[in-house]
Formats: C-alpha cells, sequence, structure tokens
C-alpha cells in the first residue's frame, strides 16, 4: 500500500512528444514489464496542448477536476464528468477549450498488452529524434530513413522500443464512455454506516472500474482490490497518516486498508483491472504480443 500526498510529487513536464503545455504529477505507478503495469497523475494543460484522433493499446480514465476539453465527434468532457477511453478505440481529436486539471490513470488492459511508464516513452522519443522529428503528435521520419514516414508519436516509441509493430487489440466498445458524476445518487453502501457510492461502471471482462465514494464525518471504511483512491474534498485518515485534498492511496492486489473521515469527504476511485494470470495475450491477427517492457 501507498499514501502519496500532493506534495510530496513532483511537478514534471510531460508529453512533449505532443507538444503544448502539459505538467503532472505521479501519484502511483506500477511495474514495468508487467501487463497490469499503470501510472496515476494529477495533469494540468494548457490551451495551447492538443492531441490528434488517435487510439492506444492500453485503457485509460480521465476524470475533469476543472476545465472543458472537446473530442470532436466524441464530445465534450467537463468538470465533474469522468471519461473512460477503451484500448484499441479511437478519440478525439482533442482541443482543451479552456486550461484543464485531470486525474488521470493510464493501464494495461484487457488484451495484456501492457503500459509503458513515461520515463520510458522519453528514452525512446530521445532516441527517435536521431531519426525524425515530432510533430502534433506524429512522429515524422526523415526521408533518407527507412520505415514508416509518419505514425502516431506514441505507437512509433512503443514499436521503437519493443523493436516490433504495435498490433491494437480490437475494441470492446464503439466509442469512448462519458459519466457525468452530476447526474448518478449518491447510493448507501450495505453494511457501512454513513458510508455511500457512486458507481459509474465496470468495464470488460477484467472488470475495471471507477466511481466516487463518500464517507460522513466520523465514519469508517475498509476498502480492498487493487486500485487508487484521491480525496476530492474533506478529511481524515488512513494507516496513521492524514487524508487531504489530493492525497492518493494506491492498494495492490490483496490489501486492505480503512479510510477514517474527521470531516465529510469524497473520493474518486479507479479499480484497476486483474491480470495476474496474463504473460502474453495473442490476437485475433495471431501476433502475438507480450507486456510493455
Amino acid at each position: 500500500m501507498k499514501i502519496m500526498q500532493l506534495d510530496d510529487a513532483p511537478l514534471v513536464r510531460g508529453l512533449e512528444h505532443r507538444g503544448g503545455t502539459f505538467h503532472s504529477r505521479t501519484m502511483a505507478e506500477g511495474t514495468p514489464g508487467t501487463p497490469g503495469n499503470f501510472k496515476f497523475s494529477l495533469s494540468w494543460l494548457g490551451t495551447d496542448y492538443s492531441g490528434p484522433r488517435h487510439r492506444h493499446n492500453f485503457d485509460q480514465y480521465r476524470f475533469m477536476i476543472e476545465g472543458e476539453s472537446d473530442y470532436g465527434q466524441d464530445g465534450p468532457l467537463k468538470a465533474g464528468m469522468l471519461g473512460y477511453y477503451p484500448e484499441g478505440v479511437p478519440y478525439g481529436p482533442q482541443v482543451n477549450k479552456t486550461d484543464i486539471f485531470c486525474a488521470v490513470l493510464q493501464f494495461g488492459g484487457a488484451s495484456g498488452s501492457g503500459y509503458l511508464l513515461p520515463r520510458e516513452v522519453k528514452a525512446g522519443m530521445e532516441d527517435l529524434k536521431k531519426f525524425g522529428e515530432f510533430k502534433d503528435g506524429i512522429f515524422h521520419r526523415h526521408d533518407d530513413v527507412p520505415g514508416r514516414r509518419n505514425t502516431d508519436a506514441y505507437q512509433a516509441i512503443w514499436e521503437h522500443m519493443h523493436g516490433r509493430d504495435m498490433v491494437y487489440p480490437q475494441g470492446r466498445y464503439d466509442a469512448p464512455i462519458f459519466a457525468d458524476s452530476k447526474n448518478y445518487d449518491w447510493a448507501p453502501v450495505k453494511g457501512a454506516q454513513g458510508v455511500s457510492e457512486k458507481l459509474f461502471g465496470v468495464w470488460t471482462e477484467r472488470r475495471t472500474e471507477a466511481g466516487m465514494l463518500r464517507l460522513e464525518a466520523g465514519a469508517r471504511h475498509t476498502v480492498a482490490g487493487r486500485g487508487v483512491y484521491l480525496v476530492m474534498s474533506g478529511a481524515g485518515e488512513c494507516e496513521g497518516k492524514p487524508l487531504q485534498t489530493y492525497t492518493t492511496v494506491f492498494l495492490d492486489a490483496g490489501e486492505t486498508t480503512t479510510l477514517s473521515a474527521s470531516e465529510t469527504m469524497e473520493l474518486l476511485h479507479y479499480g484497476l483491472p486483474d491480470l495476474t494470470d496474463m504473460t502474453v495475450a495473442v490476437h485475433t491477427s495471431g501476433v502475438a504480443m507480450q507486456a510493455a517492457e
């Protein structure tokens, strides 16, 4: 288990392969080279940041805390909304209508394709600059260098790091899924006095989920299962450490802990899928993909 306070996580520049203003604090991350690798971060993006319509071979949640992004045909993501971007499913293009602040979980999905951490992406990007340039989210290979001329930036980095073509998993959904927390009611959690939840959804055969949890002042609640909890408001305690705005609690598989609220506290919850039985995923194309290394 890990408890991370906002100020203890360094603020770093990120997504340089896409350009524009992007800074984030990594609050929790997984183990490279495993299908269940992940990164949970709090991210700040400017209106000069944009992303082309693209897709990934990993899953992604974004909860908009402040601001608004326009995802073209997929619609807007506004403050208080969750966006779930399944692996293999195109989304965007993204244009930020305002500066935005969001809670982002990127993680290996049900296909077992894994996930590259930012330091792995950065290393691949710097190496690829010898052979081309990154502009507007696309890697443009120099004319005198063999290979595909124009490739999505992340795909180009992934293929360079792995030494083989990326095979996108078949999308389990036909579009990103948006949920507006304002349209959900708080439902009591059975057997837990003073505890209620908004369950946004449970997805794929590997049961990744997202929702919110509320503890009234004085309530205690034991939580379990691999995932992260982000304090959105209120205060409390966990394992003798303070819970305050944007404190993150990460639980790994088999771990439990108790959250205690000294004042009414609301938390965002991202539940990670169980991929412990996976080592290699074979796609319908017959090409085997190992988890990100």
